[in-house]
């Protein structure tokens, strides 16, 4: 038996944090997305069964997802149609788009050349 190479992600990864709802079938909890593409999330305070299907609640959107793997605090979903529009893709956008802004260096302009505190040389 042979086994196939990992495939590379589709769709990039980025960082956020957005509070959202989880309804599963029986029940429904809260929980914070800190890991979104256009393809899936990780959720982070709430867990459901893996393969179990799932709703997220967000700013009056409801997207499906389908849960891919759990543990007891978090669970990583998919996204059967991918994130196109709506509330959950402009966090997404917005997110990507802060992550961009490259950090500008305050102090080093301010430093004083030479040695020590007080830039003997």
């Amino acid at each position: 038996m042979t086994s196939t190479p990992p495939r590379p992600r589709a769709h990039k990864r980025t960082p956020v944090s957005i509070e959202v709802i989880v309804n599963g079938v029986l029940n429904h909890v809260e929980g914070r997305i800190v890991d979104l593409s256009e393809g899936g999330a990780r959720i982070d305070g709430a867990s459901l069964p893996e393969r179990s299907r799932c709703e997220i609640h967000y700013a009056g959107q409801v997207v499906y997802a389908v849960v891919m793997w759990s543990e007891w605090d978090r669970m990583g979903v998919r996204f059967p149609y991918e994130l196109t529009q709506g509330p959950l893709h402009a966090a997404l956008e917005r997110a990507r788009g802060a992550a961009a802004i490259p950090a500008t260096p305050v102090f080093l302009s301010n430093r004083a050349i030479g040695f020590g505190r007080r830039g003997v040389s």
